[in-house]
């Protein structure tokens, strides 16, 4: 058995499907660009095979520019085609093509998708699945080893399903749903194109208990959780079932790894939580928010559409659309770091020397 090592370049063949060549122009469409031909020589005829950064690609393959920090590559670089911002377009090599767009790295993404697509589902349940008669499995569906699919629960054309995965009583997945390695999906409804990273759970009670003369009493979490179209959650994330509303996460969000959703929240469109962020029950995010890393929301608040909340931010009270916030508690950006500016000079006053002292040491 040999050592392991390094990958030379991006998507080794053992984990990702592979797809093309392609020519220029099928490029361009693709990525919503415009073809730019080499200053010196001529598109190649075979097209390109493959993607790879400035620093390695060759001349088949295609690359792209998207950071000013990176620039001092971009003249070194021996990529075939290089897909850069307008500002950029004059400093490609001209040996290279290049792809001119105003997103370069949204176009790069479609580039990337062309080459690498997703692969399909591979019809049918694996023998070693367990599926409750009642259920409907769409025939185009992919049901890998050890997966448990409840009674009644509705799996859609070309869902994929992997190992050790459990769908819940009654859950319903419409089409195109890939669901990864042990998550646990029950009270949900999940739109189309929904994905779920390993280990996520899904529907599980909230954290609801009334108090009662002898101590704590589980209040019945009646609610369910509904993942929209295009929802994208990442692995080890948490959402909470609603208590008596139902928790949603709206079309289009995108939940990192180990985030907590809490019951009946209710997310917008196209939302991003970051890792390590909690949102507490029954608090609403409208359409586009953003919450940074490890960042803490209370109960029953608003945030208000397009606002923007601070890495570690602690939010007690309701944020205006677009606001942006950080600290804790959560405060505007430039009144926050006001504060810290102030906090700085008392700090240094008070650590310098001392009342009648020369000041030298």
């Amino acid at each position: 058995m040999t050592s392991p090592k390094a990958s030379s370049g991006p998507a080794d063949p053992r984990f990702f499907t592979r797809s093309g060549p392609f020519d220029g122009q099928a490029l361009a469409e693709a990525a919503g660009a415009t073809l730019v031909p080499p200053r010196e020589g001529t598109l190649p005829a075979a097209g390109y095979a493959g993607i790879a950064p400035l620093q390695v690609a060759g001349a088949q393959d295609v690359s792209f520019l998207d950071n000013r920090r990176y620039a001092h590559l971009l003249e070194g670089t021996k990529a075939g085609l290089v897909i850069v911002a307008p500002a950029f377009a004059d400093k490609v090599p001209a040996h290279s093509a290049a792809l001119v767009s105003s997103t370069p790295y949204l176009a790069w993404s479609r580039v990337a998708r062309l080459f690498h697509p997703k692969a399909p589902a591979q019809p049918g349940i694996h023998p070693l699945a367990v599926v409750d008669a009642s259920a409907v499995v769409d025939p185009s569906a992919e049901i890998a080893p050890f997966v448990v699919v409840g009674a009644r629960a509705e799996i859609g054309p070309r869902c994929i399903i992997n190992s050790h995965a459990v769908v819940g009583e009654g859950v319903v997945l419409a089409a195109d749903c890939r669901i990864g390695c042990h998550v646990t999906l029950s009270h949900a409804t999940l739109g189309e194109r929904v994905i779920i990273l390993p280990g996520a759970r899904i529907g599980q009670d909230g954290f609801g208990f009334a108090v009662g003369p002898d101590g704590f009493e589980t209040v019945p979490q009646l609610g369910q959780v509904v993942l929209e179209h295009d929802v994208e959650i990442g692995a080890n994330t948490t959402i909470d079932r609603g208590s008596v509303n139902d928790t949603v996460i709206g079309a289009g969000s995108r939940l990192d790894n180990l985030v907590q959703i809490g019951h009946n929240a209710r997310l917008g469109r196209c939302c991003i939580v970051v890792s390590q962020a909690g949102i507490s029950g029954s608090t609403v995010l409208e359409d586009y928010v953003t919450v940074a890393a490890q960042a803490g929301l209370i109960g029953h608040i608003r945030i208000g559409a397009k606002a923007r909340i601070g890495a570690q931010c602690g939010v007690m009270s309701d944020v205006e659309g677009g606001a942006d916030v950080i600290g804790s508690p959560a405060m505007p950006f430039r009144e926050f770091f006001r504060n810290v500016a102030v906090l700085r000079k008392l700090s240094k006053k008070a650590s310098g020397p001392a009342e009648g002292g020369s000041g030298k040491g």
